[in-house]
């Protein structure tokens, strides 16, 4: 795999503040890289120096292997901020001025139109829009001078479910086309659902990366529920059970490493008993990300 963009010990300090700290990451082409982190943790401040906007402290990085030029950045969209609109032109003139300023080909407007879904609302002024739709609109400029890489800084911030679930399919759609996609968010189920790896970072540091695919996997814990009276014995009998729990009517079995749902099933049928609910829980990206992050906190401590 291609590896478009490499940091290497890349640090920002301001006075006694550490934004970033000595971050190392690789991104290859074809990824929706989601940066992870609470408020604070130097997501954007990041970005800043990968776009040339903020100066590192220390480290360094490249864009395809080689050090940041205006060449290889003319290769990245980026919508850091929200950026300046003309409020009484419509979408498509304000698209052709900034085809203009980056010496895009206009004829590509359409086809970004088309992806981020305002080919209706083309000709209708800016200040008519809707705050999705000047998210989608600074998606599309960003857009316009087709890069190779898209950067998005809190794609969905303020916008209400609806605005959201419309960002993350065009997202998805950007990434079908071929883009690879670095994307800094504080939303959990943004980042699980849109992206193929991810970083989480806690107050400038780096303390998980990884693809999105493995998050959950380990032990499995296991619902389960059947008519018998002595459930919770026969469960408690399954060599694979590390523990088992009641809550809500359900129990809940932790599996040994190696063991699985169909394992389990198997022996209460064995048994003579049917299972009416048995359901593999996923640990989720939020659960994942709280015990890193809790982690990382716990090794920081002084002994």
């Amino acid at each position: 795999m291609e590896t478009v963009l490499h940091t290497d010990k890349l640090t920002k300090t301001f006075g006694r503040l550490c934004a970033v700290n000595r971050l190392d990451l690789e991104v290859n082409r074809g990824q929706v890289f989601g940066m992870l982190g609470p408020n604070g943790s130097g997501k954007t401040t990041t970005l800043g120096m990968l776009m040339g906007v903020i100066n590192p402290t220390a480290g360094n990085f490249t864009w395809f292997g080689k050090p940041a030029t205006h060449h290889t950045r003319k290769k990245i969209g980026a919508v850091l901020e929200h950026p300046i609109f003309y409020p009484y032109l419509s979408g498509q003139k304000n698209l052709e001025l900034n085809a203009l300023i980056k010496g895009a080909d206009p004829a590509h407007i359409a086809k970004v139109l088309d992806l981020v879904e305002l080919r209706q609302r083309k000709d209708d002024k800016y200040k008519t829009y809707s705050l999705g739709m000047k998210q989608r609109l600074a998606i599309a400029s960003a857009l316009v001078g087709d890069p190779v890489i898209l950067i998005l800084d809190e794609p969905t911030n303020g916008l209400d479910p609806m605005g959201i679930a419309e960002i993350r399919e065009i997202i998805k759609r950007i990434a079908a086309d071929g883009k690879t996609i670095i994307l800094a968010s504080h939303l959990l189920d943004e980042v699980q659902k849109v992206c193929t790896h991810f970083a989480i970072l806690r107050k400038g540091s780096l303390v998980h990366t990884g693809p999105v695919e493995e998050v959950g996997k380990g032990e499995e814990v296991v619902e389960v529920m059947a008519y018998h009276d002595d459930l919770s014995h026969c469960l408690h009998e399954f060599r694979g059970a590390l523990s088992v729990k009641s809550e809500n009517g359900k129990f809940l079995v932790r599996l040994r490493e190696g063991f699985h749902s169909v394992d389990l099933n198997k022996f209460l049928f064995e048994k003579g008993i049917v299972a009416t609910h048995i359901v593999t829980q996923k640990k989720s990206l939020e659960k994942q990300f709280l015990e890193i992050l809790q982690e990382a906190a716990s090794h920081r401590q002084p002994t």
